[in-house]
């Protein structure tokens, strides 16, 4: 784990925070570092608690953080910025690539401060003109990178993935990447500038898809949620109105799918006998399926399927997805005290199930830890701090314990 390192966050909205909680789930002392008026994010959602700056948004990927808030454009700001780069072990941020100079944030700068400081950026397509100042929303990404080409319903029009899943991949592997920086740091001494471009990352999903581009030249297409080499490897709706998902995929398993839904002559049935064939045939195999599957209900089709080992599950929407059991034995839904005393709320938990994890603590107020991080870390004494604040180069917020 990281419980030794120390990672400064001056990431904003989604992707980059999200790889800053990442970072925190994997152990790190993470330090957000927001604008004196905080991460736009604060105030993005539609939906928010009545903690001060508390939107779902800024809730879902700024956990186990503290934060401090700082005026990076004055002079004395950047300072303060600096005696932090001292001792931090990584810098991440998702400004556009001519802002880090601009701000002395580059990582020749940063560099000469900390030499064995790892550097990760987000940018959103490259760092040269004219892309580098292209706006790259989530959308436009998915947009550029094919990704909307091989989501929705055949024929249709393209679709969006139904999450932020270009913002939220840029942050999975920025979070990767500065990881990987801080390891070759700890080996040689020497600090390393990574840089990840949302585009890039999205390109790199495509995996599979891509190569068999490459190797074909047959251009992948939307296919709903059939898989377009698999038969049958897709959703089908029961008698309750909901969709049972399957994909009995192998020898093994079809055969076994077909004696559990009923259907043992279809494991012999020369149309759907071998993998291939059942590709080439998925029409009437999709039909039979359909009319098959309509005459039980989502959930004995479930409780089927778990008892005789089959690949398929229910179709939840995200309520249920939250409610079923395996989330709650996974831990992957946690509740926590509300700093402002106004009880719990529930929060997504940590997909890294190291043996000594423990809940992150609650997203931090804006500039809640600003005179803590300054004390504790670089020695700053109390005075001083005041003219900082005084001078409006530092917000003090109130802080999350302030308000229990």
């Amino acid at each position: 784990m990281l419980a030794d390192f120390r990672v400064l966050d001056l990431t904003w909205v989604l992707g980059g925070p999200f790889a800053g909680q990442l970072l925190a789930q994997l152990g790190a002392e993470v330090i957000k570092i927001e604008p004196l008026e905080g991460d736009l994010s604060r105030q993005v959602s539609s939906h928010s608690t009545e903690f001060a700056g508390a939107s779902g948004f800024f809730l879902s990927v700024n956990r186990g953080k503290s934060s401090i808030a700082i005026d990076l454009k004055n002079p004395a700001g950047r300072t303060v910025i600096y005696d932090l780069v001292k001792i931090a072990d990584a810098v991440v941020y998702g400004f556009a690539p001519s802002v880090p100079a601009r701000l002395g944030l580059d990582p020749a700068s940063l560099h000469a401060i900390n030499p064995k400081l790892t550097v990760a950026q987000l940018i959103g397509l490259h760092d040269e003109p004219p892309y580098s100042e292209a706006p790259a929303f989530d959308l436009v990404i998915q947009a550029m990178a094919g990704t909307m080409s091989v989501t929705g319903e055949r024929g249709g029009a393209p679709v969006r993935v139904g999450y932020q899943v270009a913002d939220l991949a840029g942050g999975l592997y920025l979070a990767l990447g500065c990881v990987g920086g801080m390891l070759k740091s700890l080996k040689t001494g020497r600090g390393e500038h990574v840089q990840i471009s949302l585009l890039d990352c999205q390109l790199a999903l495509l995996t599979w898809q891509a190569q068999n581009y490459f190797i074909s030249g047959d251009v992948p297409a939307a296919n709903g949620a059939r898989h377009p080499v698999i038969a049958p490897s897709d959703i089908y709706p029961c008698a309750d109105g909901k969709f049972m998902a399957v994909s009995p995929t192998g020898q093994q398993f079809w055969k076994k799918f077909c004696e559990a839904i009923g259907r043992p002559d279809m494991a012999d049935d020369p149309r759907f006998s071998h993998p291939k064939s059942r590709v080439a045939n998925v029409g009437p195999l999709t039909e039979m399926l359909i009319e098959t599957f309509r005459s039980k209900s989502s959930q004995e089709w479930t409780d089927k399927f778990v008892a005789d080992r089959i690949p398929g599950a229910p179709v939840n929407n995200v309520a249920e997805a939250m409610s079923q059991p395996l989330a709650k034995l996974r831990n992957m839904v946690e509740e926590l005290d509300h700093p402002g005393g106004e009880g719990t709320l529930k929060f997504l938990g940590n997909p890294f199930k190291y043996s000594s994890s423990r809940p992150l603590s609650y997203p931090p107020r804006r500039g809640g830890q600003t005179r803590e991080v300054l004390e504790r870390i670089c020695g700053y004494s109390p005075s001083a701090i005041d003219k900082l604040i005084a001078q409006g180069v530092i917000y003090q917020g109130e802080s999350n314990d302030a308000t229990k």
